[in-house]
């Protein structure tokens, strides 16, 4: 079975959120299942500026996009296995991924390249594997200019939705840049990528169970809930896991000091302590808490500023960011660094190195979203013996499970409501724990360290829809 695998983003050599990992994994772990997987992506700036030299050219093509001819050229290279093809054009060079006012062109661009990508290297996939908006067009190019083609009147198409609030929306007046009229890519009189994926592609995912039910409620569909249950029996959920070869701190090179389950008490202490020297920070032990990601309203970020400076007024814990997003939640951590010097650092963007540090070190993540499709931070905060606190919804719900003391039983803490109060008194819980029960404190860091979230039992469960979608 071959898989042509599209993102728009793949770590290490790009990587803005979690589809840059999953980009990465999934590929990895599907060829040790005997699957043939090669991946395209952009060649973004940043891949240009760190990994040109390992590159081969690979050749070039002709898109014809809004009556110009572009030239896409095409580079590769291989690691763990894989073969990942980069498109590269002046579209790309930029140091962010999205959010441009080109972005229809740009990423339309992109879904034409992509197929044209096929007949240049001569690899002609039983599934092409898309990831959120960026690629969704592909499925209505295949379908109208493609399928009478030699090697591609068999091929098949795979949605995944990581996000559905960002969909690629646009005027319709770029509807010049169809040729071919069709209604699937209109909605709500605007050209929409991820509406035209869901109704085109041969099957859609999602990356948990509990998203899956939500994504097709009206708060969690973001308008196209009507679109998703017209096909909700091709609509799948299955469960992100994690690259434990990647993440694994008892080899991890970016830490301090290895450790695993049986001696995480030691080796947390000396990632904290190492932690502190590089920060400024002076008590050792105080609680460390930590936001690692994308700054955007889905991640609950309203609820961190709307509690954190009284934990930080009264010298509670200390606190460390490391993400970006929204410029005004940039903006508000870079004020709050001035605010709290001696207990809160902020560091802009996103730094693999650091974040590394800061899971082996902190004792709490919070990850308090309005909404989240899977979510792999808490996964990663678990393996490497960092407590997630998170509401109760799509994957954090089905991945991290609140802490029994009845029992010793539970991963994490956990709250319902998107509310501050609930919010605060969760983290009061775990402030409490930690300062005063540090037994159980120990006993959810256990509890979550044995969690097998192995990225290998999500591939089969790939692997097994992809032989439903050939059948």
């Amino acid at each position: 079975m071959k898989i042509l695998f599209c993102s728009p983003e793949v770590y290490p050599f790009s990587k803005a959120g979690g589809v840059a990992d999953f980009s990465a994994s999934l590929p990895k772990a599907l060829n040790k299942l005997n699957t043939v997987v090669n991946v395209v992506t952009p060649y973004h700036q940043v891949v240009k500026d760190e990994y040109s030299s390992e590159m081969q050219f690979v050749g070039s093509k002709t898109i014809v996009l809004d009556n110009m001819e572009e030239i896409a050229n095409y580079y590769k290279t291989s690691r763990d296995g894989v073969n990942y093809y980069f498109i590269e054009h002046s579209f790309f060079n930029r140091v962010k991924f999205f959010d441009h006012d080109d972005d229809i062109k740009r990423f339309m661009f992109f879904n034409l390249a992509i197929l044209e990508l096929i007949d240049l290297i001569k690899y002609y996939p039983d599934i092409i594997h898309l990831n959120d908006w960026t690629n969704a067009l592909l499925p209505y190019f295949l379908d109208s200019f493609y399928k009478e083609k030699l090697g591609y009147e068999n091929i098949k198409t795979l949605l995944t939705i990581h996000n559905l609030e960002k969909q690629g929306a646009y005027p319709k007046t770029y509807e010049h840049l169809f040729t071919k009229k069709n209604f699937t890519y209109l909605h709500i009189d605007n050209i929409n990528f991820l509406k035209t994926g869901i109704m085109r592609s041969s099957k859609i995912n999602t990356v948990s169970h509990s998203y899956r039910s939500e994504m097709l409620t009206k708060f969690f569909g973001f308008s196209l809930d009507g679109a998703l249950k017209s096909r909700q029996l091709d609509l799948r959920g299955i469960q992100n896991g994690l690259d434990f070869e990647l993440y694994n701190p008892e080899l991890d090179p970016y830490i301090f000091k290895n450790y695993n389950i049986d001696n995480f008490i030691e080796g947390k202490e000396i990632n904290k302590k190492n932690l502190f020297e590089e920060l400024g920070f002076k008590d050792t032990n105080k609680m460390l808490v930590s936001y690692i990601g994308k700054f955007g309203k889905q991640k609950g970020i309203d609820l961190i500023t709307s509690v954190i400076d009284k934990y930080l007024t009264n010298d509670e814990f200390y606190f460390v960011v490391n993400g970006q997003g929204d410029y005004q939640y940039e903006t508000y951590f870079s004020e709050l660094a001035l605010k709290y010097p001696d207990n809160f650092r902020y560091f802009e963007g996103f730094k693999h190195k650091l974040s590394q540090k800061i899971y082996a070190s902190s004792d709490l993540l919070l990850m308090p979203s309005l909404y989240e499709a899977s979510g792999l931070n808490q996964m990663i905060a678990m393996r490497y013996g960092t407590i997630p606190l998170v509401r109760e919804t799509g994957g954090l719900k089905d991945t991290v499970t609140s802490y029994d003391k009845s029992t010793n039983s539970g991963t994490g803490f956990t709250f319902e409501n998107f509310d501050a109060k609930e919010f605060s008194e969760a983290i009061d819980l775990a402030v409490y724990y930690y300062n005063n029960e540090k037994e159980h404190f120990n006993n959810i860091i256990s509890n979550g360290m044995k969690i097998d979230n192995d990225i290998l039992s999500m591939a089969k469960e790939y692997h097994n829809l992809y032989f439903e979608i050939l059948k």
